[in-house]
């Protein structure tokens, strides 16, 4: 992958984080650096550790696959960004019904959106990154990006609240991103190797 394809995945993994903050940002209606510091550390740290996670449990079996890998990869990003795109247009109100400072939602918050980074990790395996050192530089940039965007979507949402916030469609943008990711890999193996 290009530098320019690990920045959009990680900007793509991100718009989970984002779309969350925003929410968090809404509730806690005015700036409190410590849970907001909390939360992006968290999304973010997160966000970088499935993807390793992922890749390390696909390492072990990249060579049994290797033929059809780029279809794996494909199918694992059109997957994600299809339903994270089809969510995106689920009508939901901004409704206080969980605490953004509480250590124990925030986990959850962080475990729940990184599930697809996990997935990401796995498509890694299979796209031929097979060391240590060449994985930790796709896993910084997702946790940094997810880190600032989700500073960036606290803000947002105390700034903004359900207004402008709600129109963003952060869901659905970062669906297409991984989509698009998805069938360039697909592309580039079944014509350009």
């Amino acid at each position: 992958m290009s530098g320019l394809e690990i920045w959009l995945l990680a900007v793509g993994l991100a718009m989970d984080c984002f779309a969350v903050s925003i929410a968090s940002g809404i509730i806690l209606k005015k700036v409190q650096l410590r849970p907001m510091l909390v939360m992006a550390l968290f999304f973010g740290l997160f966000q970088a550790l499935m993807p390793l996670l992922g890749w390390i449990g696909a390492s072990f079996l990249s060579h049994l696959i290797e033929s059809v890998d780029h279809w794996v990869a494909f199918v694992i990003l059109a997957f994600l960004g299809g339903r994270m795109t089809i969510e995106s247009f689920k009508d939901e109100d901004c409704k206080n019904e969980y605490d953004p400072t509480s250590l124990k939602v925030v986990s959850a918050l962080a475990v729940a959106t990184s599930i697809d980074a996990l997935a990401v990790g796995v498509s890694f395996a299979f796209l031929g990154i097979n060391s240590l050192s060449a994985i930790l530089s796709p896993i910084s940039i997702i946790g940094i990006v997810s880190f600032s965007l989700s500073m960036l979507g606290l803000m947002f949402g105390i700034r903004f609240g359900c207004g402008i916030a709600c129109k963003l469609h952060a869901e659905f943008w970062g669906g297409i991103i991984l989509i698009i990711i998805g069938v360039k890999i697909l592309i580039e193996h079944l014509f350009f190797s």
